[in-house]
């Protein structure tokens, strides 16, 4: 957001860790430059508020959430000129509180003070917009009942870190206040260790290295990050390569010193070596058939790669110290059947 922007907080600080425009109202007031001059409302608005949406902020203006130098505009089209006064409400949402739903889960570990969770592709961890029901948190409600930490608020109860939706693989899940605390704090020291599975297009050289490159907002796509986006990060990807398939794809192991949003995925297709089967940042099909075909690689075993319905990433490790033993606990998990099928038929061609 630009250096003219004032932010201020009308209600109660949000849920710790969370995003302050998801939990609370906001009250954000921008000065208009000569480089938004003549822009429509809303996509001035959009550059300024990188973390709304185009239609997000059109309703908005519609619901008369937005003043032009103090005047209540409805028209997202109204033309802004150098020195407005823009100011945008952005309403607290509708309290929403998760239903325990009976929904299998793969409890690798679990005590009083925490769970360790395989989790499937596919199933989302907590409940947002699109997906307020069938989310891990759903079914935490109903395998823990009320014993789950309530620091991440009713909407993350429980969760101490997350995984994209479609990234299998090894979460923790704090069911004390104290457990959720201590196991942040390794977070945020980088103690907790967490090892994933990538199966990449080529081979990364070298074959062991850091991926040290911030991560923000994509510019263009909010949907996305990217490592010339807004409000760059800090973010650091350790990797390895664990398999090479000819030179057309690779099996990398990625340890993650920082956790940025879609960081392995975003650091791969930032050194050339995309995560096959990403819909946001994979490699092209042409790219991934040309090299599997120089290879020698069947049609089959092409089709599979190109069609793989997500991004082949896979939490497989993760290390921790217990907050009441005070010891160190490892858990592994080897990848689900989409994922180890495809790499048996890889290593078997």
């Amino acid at each position: 957001m630009s250096n003219n922007e004032q932010q201020s907080n009308e209600s109660k600080q949000g849920d710790t860790g969370s995003n302050p425009l998801e939990d609370i109202e906001n009250i954000l007031r921008f000065e208009i430059t000569e480089e938004l001059s003549g822009q429509r409302l809303d996509k001035g608005l959009s550059k300024l508020c990188a973390d709304l949406s185009r239609t997000r902020l059109q309703r908005l203006i519609t619901e008369g959430q937005v003043t032009l130098n103090g005047q209540k505009i409805s028209n997202a089209s109204q033309r802004l000129e150098a020195g407005d006064v823009a100011e945008l409400i952005i309403p607290a949402p509708v309290p929403c509180t998760p239903k325990p739903e009976h929904i299998e889960l793969d409890v690798i570990f679990e005590d009083e003070s925490l769970l360790v969770i395989n989790k499937p592709a596919g199933l989302v961890v907590h409940p947002g917009a699109g997906n307020w029901d069938g989310t891990l948190v759903n079914a935490l409600l109903h395998h823990c009942g009320n014993s789950l930490s309530g620091i991440g608020g009713v909407i993350r109860p429980g969760i101490v870190h997350r995984l994209d939706k479609d990234t299998s693989g090894l979460v923790i899940v704090a069911k004390t206040d104290e457990a959720h605390k201590f196991l942040a704090a390794q977070l945020a020291d980088r103690s907790l260790s967490r090892k994933y599975l990538a199966l990449v297009l080529g081979v990364p050289q070298p074959i062991k290295g850091t991926i040290d490159r911030d991560i923000g907002r994509d510019r263009h796509n909010r949907l996305r990050m990217s490592v010339t986006g807004n409000s760059p990060r800090d973010a650091r990807t350790h990797y390895l390569v664990l398999k090479k398939f000819g030179n057309a794809l690779s099996l990398v192991e990625c340890s993650l010193e920082t956790g940025r949003t879609h960081q392995i995925r975003v650091h791969m297709q930032a050194i050339g070596h995309p995560l096959i089967g990403d819909p946001q940042y994979g490699g092209q099909q042409t790219a991934i058939i040309a090299k599997m075909k120089k290879e020698g690689y069947s049609d089959n075993i092409i089709d599979m790669a190109v069609k793989f319905p997500r991004q082949a990433l896979h939490a497989a490790k993760i290390s921790f110290i217990h907050p009441v033993t005070k010891k160190t606990i490892s858990f592994e998990t080897p990848p689900p059947p989409d994922l180890s099928n495809l790499l048996e038929k890889l290593e078997n061609s």
